[in-house]
């Protein structure tokens, strides 16, 4: 584990949802765990993984409001036949190394494309999207990318309903909005306040998070965006919105000062995609590039996996 630390903090390449700090503000610094191959005396793949215990199953995930976790591999010089052979034995360590479970399943960062080591072993895939800017440094080729309507939402938040956004705000504040959101569609909140309130501690505490919240000339907070960021990217990571003002064009405002702002510290924005259609309509409009990855997942447990067949066949009643 403390190599893994020391990795995270030398090692660039490594996404921000598999840094060390990033798990340890998650799911606590003892509440997950990482497969590591060394060569040489250097660390050469790496896979976190969080273990949980649920009626006496064991499963290997991911934790709350983690896009991607999944394997890192030091990217290798040489030829792509020999890169490949590689990335197999790499692969194949990281499998040999997780400990003993009934279900695995995990969300894996879009740049990693090779998953046929996993194939091999038994593991399942099912390709999912997010939509990606990879390139932010033009303000007015990123306007020129915008659908039609995402541009007369943004205007009209602006002009019609004089809405400024406001960055000065706490996650508390984001929260109200956010609560909202899932509350109009009859739902709770999939994490708990304390659990984010951790989390932005943390991503506050190195500079790696800003809230926009789009407020009126009355003082009303008509919608929010959190985003987080490291080197390499910047991820929408949550919204919200009051649904009595849903028509101002809050969000897509919000959404677009998080763009501008993302130029200024990183190189892409992720929107962290949706398999959700309306979600995933508006992502698009942003002209973002659809960029596929993987969930890749294995269930030894016939008696879980029957349970979960049960379930997908109940969900799609």
């Amino acid at each position: 584990m403390d190599q893994y630390h020391v990795l995270c903090v030398t090692e660039p390449s490594i996404p921000l949802f598999s840094q060390a700090w990033w798990l340890d503000a998650t799911v606590g610094e003892g509440g997950w765990d990482v497969a590591l191959v060394e060569k040489g005396g250097a660390i050469v793949a790496a896979m976190p993984y969080v273990p949980r215990k649920r009626h006496g199953f064991t499963l290997l995930g991911q934790p709350a409001l983690t896009q991607t976790l999944g394997p890192w591999l030091r990217e290798a010089a040489g030829k792509s036949s020999t890169r490949l052979a590689q990335q197999k034995d790499l692969l194949q360590a990281l499998i040999e190394q997780l400990p003993p479970f009934d279900h695995f399943t995990q969300n894996w960062h879009w740049s990693l494309g090779n998953w046929l080591p996993f194939y091999w072993a038994g593991f399942q895939q099912t390709t999912r999207y997010t939509y990606i800017l990879n390139e932010l440094g033009d303000e007015q080729i990123l306007w020129k990318g915008l659908r039609e309507n995402i541009r007369t939402d943004i205007k009209k938040a602006s002009n019609r309903f004089k809405l400024r956004v406001r960055t000065d705000l706490s996650v508390g504040d984001f929260l109200h909005l956010n609560r909202m959101t899932f509350a109009r569609q009859g739902m709770a909140l999939p994490y708990t306040e304390a659990f984010v309130h951790t989390l932005d501690q943390a991503c506050a505490a190195r500079q790696a998070r800003k809230i926009f919240i789009a407020e009126d000339e009355q003082g009303r907070r008509h919608a929010g965006v959190y985003i987080v960021w490291d080197q390499n990217s910047a991820y929408y990571l949550m919204g919200g919105g009051n649904p009595e003002l849903r028509n101002s064009g809050a969000t897509s405002l919000c959404m677009w000062e998080a763009i501008k702002f993302s130029a200024t510290v990183t190189r892409r924005f992720d929107f962290e995609g949706s398999m959700i259609e309306p979600v995933e309509k508006f992502f698009r409009a942003f002209g973002a590039q659809q960029t596929p990855y993987f969930t890749v997942s294995k269930t030894p447990s016939r008696i879980l996996k029957t349970a979960l067949f049960l379930r997908s066949l109940k969900g799609g009643q």
